[in-house]
């Protein structure tokens, strides 16, 4: 299916396009790449006349603090709501294999034949920050279509924080007994959740402590995040009030800055992926990037944005086997000219066109 068509039925609510949509943007050949970016195109804020109205809740936390227990309770209480949710499940890959058991997918307890809800897993594969390659572009296009889209990272440790990147709202989730202030504050996480969970509540006195300890955690880094202590045992305690908090805070944010720094971010990672630091460099390292990428349209979709900054390259960025090393940009006089006065000899038509150019001829 087309990927234009598939971001059309999103637009229009249509729950039942959303793992076409996932198995699209998860793929990594050619063809389905230039669909993906036509799939975009028209979940962008240009096309939707704003920004998706789903909102992006991003749960991390530490392995075995209980996020798969409590996104059971909390996709449970917001169906009996009648909110419509998915569910982006991140699962480590093994360094050995390159294998990943996504597990999640099994331990988020739900109705299968509730169309209200997705539950999804993937592989992070060797992506260090805790999500999967397709995680930020398959939040996007869901929030489209669902009330909640929630990214459930991998099990994480101090410093991986790139769900904060693509979220709307960070709750980063603790089990009691998990440390004290010291270890709270030394903790990369704890700069970024929006709201912090302590999970088992039913047990009492360490539920409390805990609760205690990151509260004075956060006041010693000057946030005044809340912190909730929540038990997802039957008959769950402190469900609502978390759902309730998450509906606060959705109705206070200001999505559109915040989803134009998210683009922003993914944009330049995905062309740091594909062409390298040297490809960064050429356009005047990071800082020279973001000033780009800020002159640039706000409501363009990732792609268009990747293929502006590959436009304003002073060297060609080509695919591996092409003059450069894999992934790397020549530098003016090293290499290829710009990519678009690239000879025809150097790479197929298809291939030389730009990113934007072949997502908008896919859609057609």
């Amino acid at each position: 299916m087309l990927g234009a068509d598939l971001g059309r039925r999103l637009r229009e609510g249509d729950l039942a396009a959303a793992p076409d949509t996932l198995n699209l943007l998860e793929s990594t050949a050619a063809p389905d790449r230039a669909q993906a970016a036509a799939l975009q195109h028209e979940l962008s804020p240009a096309a939707l006349g704003g920004e998706a109205p789903g909102h992006i809740v991003g749960v991390t936390g530490p392995p075995g603090s209980g996020k798969s227990t409590l996104l059971s309770a909390l996709v449970r209480r917001w169906r009996a709501r009648g909110s419509t949710a998915a569910v982006l499940a991140v699962d480590p890959s093994s360094r050995r294999s390159g294998g990943a058991l996504l597990g999640d997918r099994a331990r988020i307890d739900f109705d299968p034949a509730d169309r209200g809800v997705l539950i999804r897993s993937t592989a992070a594969g060797t992506r260090l920050g805790g999500l999967a390659p397709a995680t930020r572009a398959a939040a996007q296009a869901l929030a489209a279509a669902f009330d909640v889209v929630v990214i459930e990272t991998v099990g994480v440790g101090q410093a991986e924080t790139e769900v904060a990147e693509v979220a709307d709202t960070v709750v980063v989730v603790v089990q009691p007994a998990s440390g004290d202030v010291l270890q709270f504050l030394k903790s990369g996480i704890m700069e970024i959740p929006d709201l912090l969970v302590v999970t088992k509540a039913d047990l009492g006195p360490l539920a409390l402590r805990t609760r205690r300890d990151l509260g004075a955690a956060l006041r010693a880094l000057g946030s005044h995040s809340p912190v909730l202590a929540v038990s997802a045992l039957p008959p769950g305690e402190g469900i609502d009030e978390l759902i309730e908090a998450l509906r606060a805070r959705r109705a206070e944010l200001d999505l559109s800055p915040r989803r134009l720094r998210s683009r922003r971010a993914q944009a330049l990672s995905e062309y740091e992926r594909e062409h390298g630091a040297r490809g960064v460099r050429a356009l005047g390292g990071r800082r020279g990037a973001q000033e780009l990428l800020r002159g640039e349209d706000p409501g363009l979709e990732v792609p268009a944005l990747v293929a502006a900054l590959e436009r304003a390259a002073p060297g060609e960025c080509s695919p591996p086997g092409e003059g450069s090393p894999p992934g790397e940009c020549s530098p003016p006089g090293e290499g290829s000219p710009l990519r678009e006065r690239s000879p025809r000899g150097a790479r197929s038509p298809q291939q030389s066109r730009p990113i934007a150019a072949r997502a908008e001829e896919a859609g057609r």
